[in-house]
């Protein structure tokens, strides 16, 4: 990867975690999870607006580092108007590029794509990937918190 594609990657994260997308309660939400990551104190709640298999809103509270808020950030976007089916699939196209494992048949990412370079720091890949692993308890309806560790 190019500095110049690194510093608009960089670029991108900062900005979603200073100023996070859809942050913030969502009282119509009809799931709903909680995440922690034990390792970095990240935790967060996500609220999903469930309508005939649509996610039509997403939103998230919580605390955490810049990789985190910034990837909560990103998802939420992504998964607006999205079927419950297809963000699974996204999850596992996500998953995969952090794990460096991506297909040429894996879902396109687009934006969320910035958050390729997390997987040069394995320590931080947890971070990444809270949001997505309490999206697939809310699409689930698990009520116990989801823990990376």
């Amino acid at each position: 990867m190019s500095a110049e594609l690194r510093n608009l990657y960089q670029e991108v994260i900062v900005d979603h975690s200073r100023r996070p997308r859809n942050f913030g309660p969502l009282p119509e939400a009809s799931q709903q999870a909680e995440g922690f990551n034990p390792l970095s104190g990240d935790q967060l709640v996500l609220y999903l607006q469930v309508a005939d298999g649509i996610i039509r809103e997403a939103r998230f509270e919580g605390t955490g580092c810049a990789i985190s808020t910034a990837s909560a950030s990103l998802m939420t976007e992504a998964l607006k108007d999205c079927p419950t089916a297809d963000a699974e699939a996204l999850f596992a196209s996500f998953h995969a590029m952090l794990a460096g494992e991506r297909q040429a048949t894996d879902r396109p990412l687009g934006k969320l794509e910035v958050l390729a370079g997390v997987r040069e720091f394995p320590s931080r890949i947890k971070c990444a990937t809270l949001a997505w692993h309490t999206l697939l308890a809310a699409l689930h309806h698990e009520n116990q918190p989801v823990r990376t560790e």
